[in-house]
């Protein structure tokens, strides 16, 4: 363990590896905590896991068509998304029923191209994830839309807010909930797709989820979860990385771990704060 800790910290590996990866990395986490929140409250926790599935297909389908991985799943995604919010508005299919059909008929895509062409290998980080392995200007793109995503939640936030928790009444107040509804689709399709980057088409729903969770076991205020997520979700993160530094596991499995820890943790908390009231 000593000796991870000295190579982690060498100007080749920190500089080099290392300290893009948790910029990148710290961008995501605080975009994705920040939706997860809505996306919970809405009751479409596992839109990250559905819209991650069908990314798969698209980054696999640019693999082996020699195209630029982003370039290609960025709007496949984002289609998806409407695409998923109009089924759900026309209650023609259930969000959850239109989630579990998308994402594993692209999932199934992307495998299938993925092992005819014999591109398995080159793949399977768009599943697991590959955090340290982010290129120079996977990073930046990660920070520069990250910017823009948290930026669009902040000016966005009483809109968003209205529409969350009573969209039929924000709509009676003369709000158009259908743009604002698709704003967060798009900026919901932008953040899975960059935390696929880092955590993989199979983690990346726990990084919207998790952290929203274990806030709401002692905040009860919209702004409370909000904050407490973003937080839990930051310290999840660099705990986690350093962990599967020093103790060589895979860094999206380690940082699912300690929101895991964290959630367990904070419902402890909860529940011994609601019996002494």
């Amino acid at each position: 363990m000593s000796e991870n800790i000295r190579l982690m910290f060498t100007p080749e590996f920190f500089g080099a590896i290392l300290l893009p990866a948790i910029i990148g990395g710290l961008a995501v986490t605080i975009c994705s905590s920040l939706l997860g929140v809505t996306l919970v409250l809405k009751r479409y926790s596992m839109i990250g896991d559905g819209l991650s599935h069908i990314g798969y297909g698209a980054l696999s389908v640019a693999a082996v068509m020699n195209l630029a991985p982003l370039k290609v799943a960025l709007p496949v995604v984002i289609i998806a998304a409407f695409i998923l919010l109009r089924l759900s508005e026309s209650s023609k299919l259930s969000g959850d029923s239109a989630i579990a059909l998308f994402s594993t008929t692209a999932l199934s895509v992307g495998i299938l191209v993925s092992s005819k062409a014999g591109i398995t290998n080159d793949v399977s980080h768009y599943m697991f994830g590959s955090i340290l392995a982010m290129s120079k200007s996977d990073v930046i793109l990660s920070v520069v839309l990250s910017v823009i995503v948290i930026a669009a939640f902040i000016l966005l936030y009483n809109r968003i807010f209205s529409v969350t928790f009573d969209e039929n009444f924000a709509r009676a107040t003369g709000v158009n909930a259908g743009i604002y509804n698709m704003i967060f689709a798009v900026l919901t399709a932008v953040t899975v797709v960059l935390g696929m980057m880092m955590m993989g088409a199979l983690l990346i729903s726990s990084l919207i989820v998790i952290p929203t969770l274990t806030a709401m076991r002692i905040c009860r205020s919209f702004r409370g979860v909000v904050l407490t997520a973003g937080a839990v979700s930051v310290v999840s993160f660099l705990v986690g990385m350093f962990m599967s530094l020093l103790l060589n596991t895979a860094p999206g499995a380690s940082i699912v771990i300690v929101n895991v820890i964290f959630f367990l943790f904070f419902s402890l908390l909860g529940t011994l704060c609601r019996k002494k009231s």
